[in-house]
């Protein structure tokens, strides 16, 4: 609820109100009408967007705060440095990494989060083993649990009664240097039961162990970002120098997350370009980014409130229409991209408000239902769908489903919710294409500068124009072609015939 405050001077410039002024009257009325207001208006986070000159453009609340959970509040004492978050079904897996232990948490259809299970070590070969700062777990699609326990350097298999299997520890390759430890810190399994881990001062990609936990090498490795100042200065230093510099290396990833289709998604938190990519079974990144900019958070990096520098992503969420969640470490916002790469909005911030983050960890989704991780504060929030996010999701499922028809309607029924929202123009504008009405579709393209799409919608009503009207072309060229030689040989055969 918002809290009014009313200030008032202590050195009034007018008279008191006498005992029958209406002035008292009029106050308290002001502040009973107010206070009903507030208390019947919902609670909002800024959300936003970005149009085509990158400016950013007020919207409507996609996603509100439905809960923030704290351990406290859900029977199981104080999270501690919380760093790992994964959901499967209707189950919640937290890594309570401060206290080195795994938390498991059900919802059920009431919406309640329910404590099922707390695991803080395993039993290996009779003896007990704890658990010391796990990162992450995963959880496949037969039930086994892969946890990476982070600072006993090893990533454990249980099975779904949390019994251990097996475990996977420091790979003999020349590739990792032998003072370099085991940190494994994320990880992801695919449908071949096939381990990608992120593991801390590797940065060669994703290190890759197969199903029997052999190491089978890297795959998708960050691309190296040379400044060309950098580089011409290192050319003209002395080898002392050199030494002195840093080196030109990959950055590592921050996060990764497997999408329903068995591809990876990864992020890197250190700006640079693609902060994210998908990943296919080669390691090659498939991301398509088909919006007015790449999917890189904010457009422009500004300094307000002391916080400065680049979106930096820190985790990433997949859901089954193809859309996906960036959780940004440097302002605490999501930013929630469609299959084309195009920015659906974006909400969140720094600061101790409700919606809001001081260090993001973790995201991870609950059908459309959002989770994100919070480290410092050691909360969970939970977000949910307003009308207007559903509307656009349902537009979203409805194109990926060969439904344009019903996919415009959705899309002309954002328009009357956010008139502004691009996104909604290009989506009546992309099914319109689908259906072959390509002068609505450029029609949509062309309100929200959206060339591509208009050159595409373009070529194809000029070549649909073609195709109709081109015994028409084939009329007139004849006519051009072979009328005026038949009417001048037809003068010419009468006027000989008159002057005979």
């Amino acid at each position: 609820m918002k809290k009014i405050k009313f200030i008032f001077n202590n050195k009034p410039t007018s008279p008191l109100p006498t005992p029958h002024s209406p002035l008292p009257f009029i106050l308290l009325a002001v502040m009973l009408f107010t206070s009903v207001f507030s208390l019947h208006a919902d609670p909002t986070n800024y959300t936003y967007n970005y149009d085509f000159w990158f400016e950013q453009v007020a919207s409507p609340d996609a996603y509100r705060v439905s809960e923030y959970l704290l351990g406290s509040v859900l029977g199981v004492g104080d999270f501690r440095e919380p760093q790992g978050l994964f959901i499967r079904g209707n189950r919640i897996y937290i890594c309570d990494s401060g206290n080195n232990r795994i938390l498991l948490f059900e919802v059920r259809e009431n919406g309640d989060h329910v404590f099922l299970k707390s695991v803080s070590s395993v039993v290996i070969d009779g003896e007990v083993s704890n658990l010391t700062y796990p990162m992450d777990i995963f959880e496949n699609r037969d039930g086994f649990l892969y946890i990476a326990d982070t600072n006993n350097n090893r990533i454990l298999k249980l099975d779904n009664n949390w019994n251990y299997i097996s475990a996977i520890y420091k790979p003999e390759d020349e590739s990792i240097g032998e003072s370099t430890d085991f940190l494994p810190v994320k990880l992801v399994v695919d449908f071949a039961n096939r381990v990608f881990v992120q593991a801390r001062n590797i940065n060669k990609g994703l290190m890759e162990f197969d199903s029997r936990g052999e190491f089978s090498g890297y795959i998708g490795a960050n691309k190296v970002h040379v400044n060309i100042i950098d580089y011409v200065w290192k050319l003209l230093s002395t080898k002392a120098q050199r030494e002195r510099m840093d080196l030109f290396i990959p950055t590592e990833y921050s996060n990764a997350c497997l999408d329903s289709d068995g591809f990876i998604y990864v992020t890197n938190s250190t700006g640079q370009t693609d902060p994210v990519r998908r990943l296919n079974a080669m390691g090659q990144d498939i991301l398509i980014r088909n919006g007015y900019e790449d999917p890189v958070g904010d457009l422009a990096a500004g300094s307000a409130g002391g916080i400065t520098g680049r979106s930096r992503f820190i985790d990433v969420a997949s859901f089954d229409n193809d859309s996906y969640a960036c959780f940004d470490r440097t302002r605490g916002r999501i930013f929630m991209y469609d299959f084309q790469g195009n920015l659906l909005y974006a909400f969140g911030g720094i600061g101790n408000r409700e919606g809001s983050f001081i260090l993001p960890v973790a995201l991870a989704n609950m059908g459309y239902a959002l989770y994100a991780l919070d480290s410092r504060a050691a909360s969970l929030t939970r977000f949910d769908l307003t009308g207007y996010g559903q509307k656009i999701n349902n537009a979203l499922d409805e194109y990926r489903a060969g439904r344009y028809e019903s996919s415009a309607e959705l899309w002309e029924d954002v328009l009357k919710m956010n008139g502004n929202y691009d996104l909604a123009y290009i989506g009546i504008g992309r099914a319109a294409l689908r259906q072959g009405e390509y002068l609505k579709s450029m029609k949509y393209y062309k309100l929200k500068h959206y060339r591509e799409g208009y050159g595409k919608a373009y070529q194809l009503y000029r070549k649909q124009w073609m195709e109709e009207n081109l015994w028409k072309i084939l009329l007139i060229l004849g006519i051009i072609l072979f009328v005026p030689p038949a009417v001048r040989f037809s003068i010419k055969l009468v006027k000989e015939i008159m002057e005979a």
